[in-house]
C-alpha cells in the first residue's frame, strides 16, 4: 500500500506520516516545511515532496497520484492572522476538488480511498444532524468571521453531495475530531457516527495522534473501512 499525505508537515499530518511508517506503509508526504522530517527523511518507505498543493501542475500531481492507493488530507489553516484571514481562503475544498478531478480523469480501473480530516463543527445533514438554536446563532457568526470554518463545511459538502457514494473510482471517509490536543502516545478513544456533545458549549478532546491512529486503521483494516465508508465518524479521547 502507498499513501499520499497532504498537509504532512502539520501537527496532525506529521503524526499520520509516522503512524503509516510504523505500519510499514509507503508514504508520499507533501510538505511545505522540511524541518520536522529530519528524523524520518531517510526512511526507505518515504518520498518527500516539497510543494504547495494548489500550485502543483495537474500533470505533475497526476504522477504523484498514479501509484497510490489512498490519499489522507490533513490540510488546514494555520492559527495565525495570515493563516485564518489570508489566501487561500478555500484551501481544503479546492485541494479536494483538484484531487478528485484528477482521479476521475485518469479513469483507471482502480479505486482510491480518500480520508479527509474535518471537524465536529461541521454537520452531516444526511444523518439528520443539526445545530440547536443557540449553537446555530454562534455558527452563523463563526462562518462570517472565520473563513476556515466555511472551508471545512464546503469540503464536507463536496464529498457528500458531489463525490457521493456512486463514484466507482473513489471511496471516502471524513473523520471529525473535536478539540485537538497534543499527546505523545496513542490512547483509548471512541468513535461515533455523530457528535454526542455540543462542539460549541461542551466540546470534547481528541489527540492528534489518536486521529492519526484511526485514519491509518481505516486503511489497514478493511472491515473498519467498510463500517465507516461514505460516513463522517466523530472521534473523542476516552475520558
Amino acid at each position: 500500500m502507498k499513501v499520499l499525505v497532504l498537509g504532512a508537515s502539520g501537527a496532525t499530518g506529521f503524526n499520520v506520516v509516522t503512524q503509516l511508517l510504523k505500519q510499514g506503509i509507503d508514504v508520499k508526504a507533501l510538505i511545505r516545511n522540511e524541518e520536522k522530517f529530519e528524523s524520518i527523511k531517510n526512511s526507505k518507505n518515504i518520498e518527500i515532496i516539497k510543494a504547495s498543493i494548489l500550485e502543483i501542475d495537474n500533470h505533475i500531481l497526476n504522477q504523484y497520484l498514479d501509484d497510490v492507493d489512498a490519499v489522507i488530507s490533513c490540510l488546514g489553516h494555520n492559527i495565525t492572522l495570515k493563516g485564518i484571514y489570508g489566501k487561500p481562503y478555500t484551501l481544503v475544498v479546492d485541494t479536494l476538488k483538484k484531487i478528485v478531478s484528477i482521479i476521475n480523469s485518469n479513469n483507471k480501473n482502480k479505486t482510491i480511498k480518500i480520508v479527509l480530516m474535518n471537524t465536529t463543527a461541521c454537520i452531516n445533514k444526511l444523518q439528520n444532524e443539526k445545530f440547536k438554536i443557540n449553537e446555530n446563532i454562534i455558527m452563523k457568526i463563526v462562518r462570517l468571521l472565520l473563513p476556515p470554518q466555511r472551508d471545512n463545511e464546503l469540503a464536507l459538502k463536496y464529498l457528500i453531495d458531489i463525490v457521493g457514494i456512486n463514484n466507482k473510482l473513489i471511496e471516502w471517509v471524513a473523520v471529525r475530531p473535536d478539540t485537538l490536543i497534543n499527546e505523545l502516545e496513542v490512547s483509548e478513544y471512541t468513535v461515533y457516527p455523530s457528535s454526542i456533545r455540543s462542539p460549541i458549549f461542551d466540546a470534547g478532546k481528541t489527540s492528534r495522534i489518536n486521529v492519526a491512529d484511526f485514519m491509518v486503521s481505516l486503511l489497514k483494516d478493511e472491515k473498519l473501512w467498510e463500517k465507516w465508508k461514505y460516513k463522517t465518524p466523530v472521534i473523542y479521547n476516552k475520558e
